[in-house]
């Protein structure tokens, strides 16, 4: 990702309120906003504690990573002790939250920027329309917000949001059929993937370097929306298959219990939390790339931050059948049932699915799905949401360095 000192349009500024810490697991809204600091400043509003954990001892949250530091470019906010998320009376829970947003927002102002937009992650966070002063609004809809295994209608505060914000994007096809019709400014953006960083050649990670193969792997959270009556049958079932799990563990019983059970096989080793850095270079390293996932009326919606990333490797990918991943049944193998999971790895262990072709062709698909890419889509979106003479500084800049390289 290319990094510049100034941003292309340092007169605007956009204030992101998310659902999490920066230095949380990285999730769509770290690769866009760290990479949309090139377009415009950008400030990364962190939630504010609750003030019922002013007085507790902090506890160490198994999702998190390690160090805090946000790339060049990219401001943090952290509310003051003063300012922590209120529910009632209603009265001082607004007055707190519109203090919290003067002072993210004085940071934008401080930096120059005259322009302010406010870019929304989450449907709770709907009331900070009316809070501050904002040139344009922006909702980016990554998930389906209910996390319900089976089907729920649409919230009225997110179909409030939606109808009420000047642009929505949305990450995932079926959360487009959904959602996508409500505001007309919409546009979809999905997941994508560091390209280079995937693609590239990188050393075999110290702790793989054991791990007999093949190696049936799989990155990314480890939660309970995998399938995992299926996964424990699997190692029992093909034991001179090495099953590696990469990522944190979510901090979830059933989960837990899932794991404990998994990790009795010699076969099946969980490697804990990565950097975003470290973990381009595990998927390049396995045999066959699975996402796993339960189907239901939760998983339907969602669109694996993992998919381009494992493309981008090169190696096969065995998935369970769910909606976004139906576009690429050509250059991945699709799974319909439980039980078809063996044979559809063994497939994919083949030389035939690991053919220079079938390489090119899974990277091909996922070099047009770079982070920097996509990005610049939202950025000029956003600039032509603005005014035509944001779009047109935004295209001139870019025309420029295109010249120049």
């Amino acid at each position: 990702m290319a990094e510049t000192r100034h941003p292309i349009l340092p007169d605007v500024g956009v204030l992101a309120l998310v659902p999490d810490q920066w230095n949380s697991v990285w999730q769509t809204r770290h690769h866009v906003l760290t990479r949309l600091a090139r377009y415009f400043r950008v400030v990364w509003t962190t939630p504010p504690r609750a003030w019922q954990d002013l007085f507790r001892r902090s506890a160490v949250d198994p999702l998190t990573s390690r160090p805090a530091t946000a790339p060049h470019g990219l401001l943090i906010y952290e509310s003051t002790a003063g300012l922590p998320q209120l529910h009632r009376p209603s009265w001082l829970a607004t007055l707190t939250r519109n203090a919290r947003l003067k002072q993210a927002r004085d940071l934008l102002v401080r930096q120059g920027c005259r322009t302010i937009i406010l870019y929304v992650w989450r449907p709770e966070f709907a009331g900070a329309l009316g809070g501050a002063r904002f040139e344009r609004t922006f909702y980016h809809i990554d998930d389906e917000y209910s996390f319900s295994d089976t089907e729920r209608p649409i919230s009225e505060m997110e179909r409030r949001l939606i109808e009420a914000v000047d642009q929505v994007f949305i990450g995932s096809p079926a959360l487009m059929g959904k959602k996508g019709r409500i505001n007309a400014h919409t546009a979809f953006a999905p997941n994508g993937t560091d390209y280079a960083a995937y693609a590239g050649a990188s050393p075999e990670p110290s702790d793989l370097v054991g791990i007999p193969h093949p190696r049936i792997g799989y990155t990314g959270i480890i939660k309970r929306q995998l399938d995992w009556p299926m996964l424990a049958r699997l190692p029992g079932a093909r034991p001179s298959w090495s099953f590696v799990f990469v990522g944190p563990i979510q901090d979830h019983a059933a989960t837990r219990h899932a794991v404990a059970e998994l990790s009795r096989y010699s076969n099946v080793h969980f490697l804990g939390l990565k950097t975003p850095q470290q973990l381009a270079a595990y998927p390049q390293h396995f045999d066959v790339c699975v996402m796993p996932y339960r189907v239901d009326d939760y998983t339907r919606y969602i669109y694996p931050l993992k998919l381009h990333e494992y493309l981008a490797s090169g190696q096969p990918v065995v998935a369970a059948r769910i909606c976004s991943i139906e576009d690429f049944k050509d250059i991945l193998t699709l799974v319909g049932h439980a039980d078809g999971w063996p044979e559809a790895i063994s497939a994919a262990l083949a030389p035939a699915a690991n053919s220079p072709n079938r390489r090119k062709a899974r990277q091909a698909v996922a070099r047009e799905h770079d982070w920097d890419l996509l990005v610049r889509r939202i950025a000029t979106t956003m600039a032509e949401r603005l005014a035509p003479e944001y779009l047109e500084r935004l295209e001139r800049a870019l025309e420029t360095e295109s010249t120049r390289a």
